[in-house]
């Protein structure tokens, strides 16, 4: 089961405030807004977004890769390699 099953409603909250903000730069866009302004929002979509990515690695460090390290054996390392694969792509983007 996923890390975020317990509190699934305030990751989709969480999500459509991204969306929201997403759909507010095509508007800005639509609009003609000075490019400065659109950068700002870009800026504050990436951080949401960043935000949200760390706060799911989160999630799955302390259940997925919490129960499988509590198992042991191939499983456990498997998890604890998918996982820094997914930190690294994180930190890259």
């Amino acid at each position: 089961m996923p890390g975020y099953t317990s509190h699934k409603d305030d990751v989709l909250k969480r999500l459509r405030r991204i969306e929201g903000q997403v759909r507010g730069l095509q508007r800005m866009v639509e609009e003609g807004t000075y490019c400065i302004d659109v950068l700002t929002q870009i800026s504050a979509a990436t951080k949401a977004l960043q935000s949200f990515g760390l706060t799911m690695m989160e999630d799955h460090l302390h259940s997925c890769v919490a129960d499988a390290i509590a198992e042991g054996g191939d499983q456990a390392r498997g998890k604890v390699e998918e996982a820094s694969r997914a930190i690294a792509r994180l930190v890259r983007s």
